[in-house]
């Protein structure tokens, strides 16, 4: 019965534990973004703003995609499910230090992970990968919007990061005390079937 007991008090207690804010946003600039028809990387991004904290270096950001299902890194296309993402402050303005986020690209049939040319009025080149992102657990899930610019040529293989854009939704209390009192419930009866045994 304790043991029940100190379970409940658990349960109940996660979402002390969670953020309390439902979202973060999280912006990063520079790096280097290469392609190939294997996927897209990006390396020396470095993270100028997380939640309510903004300074010149933050930490970083860096990714890999999974590889092209359709199209091409000039073209544009969209990409497979997989690669990583990862946020990593350096304990600057209150930003955690270490790995604040380390996950993967998700992708759905009604939300694919792309890779988009857009030509602007002026004739120049951007493109934006978009997609969706999950943790190791999948408790946390997130959508990223990197924009790169080529001005008027397309893009070669590698170029300069312009913007990153990524919101973090983290899961709001109350849905960790229902999970954690699910668990809780689920362990009570298979504790009592085991019991009638």
């Amino acid at each position: 019965m304790r043991r029940v007991l100190l379970l409940a008090v658990l349960a109940l207690a996660l979402p002390l534990a969670a953020y309390a804010d439902s979202s973060i946003d999280v912006a990063n600039r520079g790096g280097t973004i290469t392609g190939s028809s294997a996927g897209l990387s990006l390396t020396g991004s470095t993270l100028f703003a997380f939640g309510s904290a903004v300074g010149s270096n933050l930490g970083s950001v860096s990714f890999t995609t999974g590889a092209f299902i359709t199209g091409d890194a000039q073209l544009g296309g969209t990409l497979a499910a997989g690669g990583t993402f990862t946020i990593t402050g350096n304990w600057t303005n209150g930003v955690p230090n270490g790995v604040i986020f380390s996950g993967t690209f998700t992708s759905t049939p009604t939300s694919p992970i792309r890779w988009e040319l857009k030509t602007l009025a002026n004739g120049t080149h951007n493109y934006v990968l978009t997609g969706g992102l999950v943790d190791a657990n999948g408790h946390v899930g997130a959508t990223t919007q990197i924009t790169i610019n080529t001005g008027k040529g397309s893009f070669n293989g590698s170029v300069s990061l312009s913007s990153g854009d990524t919101n973090l939704s983290v899961p709001e209390p109350g849905t960790l005390g229902l999970l954690g009192t699910g668990l809780l419930g689920i362990a009570g009866l298979m504790r009592r079937k085991l019991w009638s045994k």
